[in-house]
């Protein structure tokens, strides 16, 4: 069966295509992915498969019945974009001004959705039922996983998988990592509240900008001497507001950045030692601040059994060529909140454009991928399905005698 869904996917690699073309021609903000809801909806409705729109927001949940009794499957693919000019000068460039799908969610939403064709077209040959997750609002925090899950997507769901493609390595390759593979990505906000004066007249003042940089110094201190070598962590400072004329010293500075980490216990030591830092700095120069902590996504942590799995039955898909253990990533995904719920895994599947060594980076302007990579996306996550309903059958046989 496995060969005959892989054949069919071959027949529908056009299809997907021109599906990801047209999303990414017609991206949508996170929260504001309205047409694009309605496009994943109208779409499985025209197949004829059971959908449920505006889950927890704009998401969209199918769900596929097989003939045979089985597990749940979930499925999972994000489809809002990000707020960055496209730049590209391609024929399926971004039609929105200012808005671009620059971390390839158009491709996951095509990969998912000519999937689910196949598999619905072949349903009398499944077994159990698949949960299809069309997520909004994965790039802006708090995200669309969460309500989602809170309306019900994951109800009766016995294990969920999904894939990011991911455009710095090539086509072929599958990258899977047991436990921890993305960071917790957090947010903190930072107001400097000195006293302002004459750029000449230093002595009668608080100056928020040097108090500011004397915290962004010592910041970097914290990973580098207060969080244990064995452990990931980050803490930038991206932005840093103070504007004044220039013969002024600043009444008021605001520092925002983020904080990333995988061990709970880390980010909250980064938590309370940001405001450690800030606290004693405006204290020794009697200024005073106020500090935020946004907690964002947790660490995205993937289960052992269902990672190996998929190790294992990656390697045997057609166009993968390399199944390796991927680097720990501190880019934040709120897949994480999945794995909290349901065993599942989060893998990447190599998408990095044909014609270059170096490619452009998520979230840049000209951001790209080799389409390539949807089919075989879509076959591994199709093997992923099929191969699990099939081990659980036999291991129940096998305890049954």
């Amino acid at each position: 069966m496995i060969n005959h869904l892989y054949n069919e996917l071959d027949l529908h690699f056009s299809e997907m295509v021109n599906i990801r073309r047209y999303l990414h021609m017609h991206p949508e903000l996170s929260f504001q992915e309205v047409m694009t809801a309605k496009y994943i909806a109208d779409y499985y409705k025209n197949l004829g498969i059971d959908v449920r729109e505006n889950v927890g927001g704009n998401g969209v949940v199918a769900t596929i019945k097989g003939a045979s009794p089985g597990l749940t499957v979930a499925l999972r693919a994000d489809f809002d974009a990000l707020p960055i000019q496209d730049e590209k000068e391609v024929e399926y460039k971004s039609t929105v001004p200012g808005v671009m799908h620059a971390c390839g969610h158009d491709g996951h939403t095509a990969t998912l959705l000519v999937l689910a064709k196949i598999l619905f077209q072949n349903r009398e040959q499944l077994k159990g039922n698949i949960v299809l997750i069309h997520q909004h609002a994965e790039e802006y925090a708090p995200g669309g996983a969460l309500p989602m899950i809170q309306d019900g997507c994951l109800d009766g769901v016995d294990v969920i998988f999904g894939t990011h493609l991911w455009a710095t390595e090539p086509v072929g390759k599958i990258q899977y990592r047991v436990g921890p593979i993305m960071a917790a990505a957090d947010r903190f906000e930072i107001n400097i509240l000195g006293k302002g004066g004459h750029g000449a007249q230093p002595h009668k003042t608080k100056d928020a900008i040097l108090i500011g940089s004397q915290v962004v110094t010592s910041l970097q201190q914290i990973v580098s001497r207060k969080i244990d070598p064995v452990h990931s962590a980050v803490v930038t400072v991206g932005s840093f507001m103070a504007e004044n004329a220039f013969n002024i010293i600043a009444n008021s500075a605001t520092l925002i950045g983020t904080a990333r980490s995988f061990d709970e216990d880390v980010r909250q030591q980064i938590e309370y030692d940001i405001e450690k830092v800030v606290k004693g700095t405006c204290l020794m120069n009697e200024a005073d601040y106020r500090y935020d902590f946004f907690r964002g996504y947790p660490a995205v942590v993937n289960h052992e059994e269902e990672t190996v799995f998929l190790k294992e039955v990656a390697g045997k898909v057609p166009g993968v060529h390399e199944v390796e253990e991927s680097p720990l990533q501190m880019g934040g995904e709120d897949f994480s909140y999945y794995l909290q719920h349901v065993k599942g895994t989060f893998f990447f599947t190599g998408a990095r454009p044909f014609h270059t060594e170096h490619a452009y980076p998520h979230h840049h302007p000209k951001f790209d991928i080799d389409e390539k990579a949807l089919l075989v996306a879509a076959k591994t996550l199709c093997t992923a399905v099929i191969q699990y309903q099939s081990n659980f059958k036999q291991e129940s046989l096998a305890k049954t005698n």
